[in-house]
């Protein structure tokens, strides 16, 4: 069983889940503003292919949800994105937004903002899709205009696909790639395909239900990045295993958690 013994001492990183994304529409400039204004270490976003070739940050492959609008992303150019408000889904409540912050955003821009801000960033790439290798080429391509390949990239990839991560390795040896997981058995299953450094990606969810596992895991020396850790109990329960990043939607609050659980001790 896990014990508070297994936890590393310092605090876990906190990554902003597609932006500051429960106050702000995800994947904006305003979310991607808030999260650092709120004091994330590092942005995470997803990221596919429009239809002529430009790398965008959005999470569906259609635009129903976030656009309010018929189509797929892999069937419209960045033009077409670009009159879509990406906004008008999400209520203004406590926090407000200007329609320039809420128009697509192209990768490379929000590259420029994390290059400005000197944060890091977790960027999923969104498989099945049409494009197949294409998205991990141009991802590599992109990045690599930055010089962000080497091993002091402030870049990881992420991918719920194995394939897609061993593309991003032979493009980009040194980049850190981290193996999203949905359930417990997927990390011992990847285990032939993937490098002795890839980084565990567990959701919440496989955290509380095979904790022994994720215990053994960090025991062993595997990074584990948590994603999407909103509760301030899960929050705890990632710290008191030494998770080394917390992916969630509330970094304010995620940053004021881990303060307040380690003046607790």
């Amino acid at each position: 069983m896990f014990t508070h013994a297994n936890a590393m001492t310092r605090q876990p990183e906190v990554v902003a889940h597609r932006g500051a994304s429960e106050l702000y529409p995800e994947h904006t400039l305003a979310a991607y503003r808030a999260a650092i204004a709120q004091g994330a270490d590092a942005l995470e976003c997803d990221v596919r292919l429009t239809v002529d070739g430009e790398l965008v940050c959005l999470h569906d492959r259609t635009l129903r949800r976030t656009g309010l609008s018929d189509g797929l992303v892999s069937t419209s150019t960045l033009a077409e994105l670009e009159q879509i408000d990406f906004g008008a889904w999400k209520p203004q409540t406590e926090v407000s937004w200007s329609r320039d912050e809420v128009g697509v955003l192209p990768l490379r821009h929000l590259l420029e903002v994390a290059a400005d801000a000197r944060i890091k960033l977790a960027i999923e790439a969104k498989h099945p899709t049409r494009y197949g290798a294409q998205v991990e080429e141009s991802l590599v391509r992109l990045l690599d205009e930055f010089g962000w390949t080497g091993a002091d990239s402030p870049v990881r990839v992420m991918s719920f696909s194995w394939v897609a991560l061993r593309r991003i390795r032979r493009l980009a040896p040194a980049l850190d790639v981290v193996y999203l997981m949905d359930r417990p058995y997927q990390w011992l299953r990847v285990q032939p395909v993937a490098d002795a450094d890839w980084i565990a990606g567990p959701g919440i969810k496989v955290v509380k239900k095979a904790p022994d596992q994720i215990s053994r895991m960090i025991a062993a020396g595997t990074r584990v990045h948590v994603w999407t850790v909103n509760d301030p109990a899960d929050v705890d329960l990632c710290t008191d295993f030494g998770v080394e990043g917390i992916i969630t939607d509330r970094p304010a609050e995620t940053r004021n958690r881990l303060r307040t659980h380690a003046m607790l001790g």
